[in-house]
């Protein structure tokens, strides 16, 4: 089970909000650490895997929620 380090709201943000949010939020983070960014974008869907493997980080996938998805990005290092 991943369990979530730390939650974003970036539901009503459009893109690329929403990923530099996430970008700003993992900073801080520890290596390993798990963000659920939740985001109504529908651009996010290709957007948020893009970032992660742009970024050295992993996608642990999607899920649809209450009229938004839930992506959980674990922190990774950039090698």
């Amino acid at each position: 089970m991943n369990e979530i380090s730390e939650t974003l709201d970036a539901i009503g943000l459009l893109c690329p909000l929403p990923v530099l949010k996430a970008r700003k939020r993992l900073k801080p983070l520890p290596v390993g650490a798990v963000l659920q960014l939740l985001s109504d974008d529908p651009a996010a869907v290709i957007d948020v895997p893009h970032f992660c493997n742009e970024t050295g980080h992993t996608f642990l996938g999607m899920s649809d929620a209450d009229g938004h998805q839930a992506y959980l990005i674990r922190k990774g290092v950039r090698p």
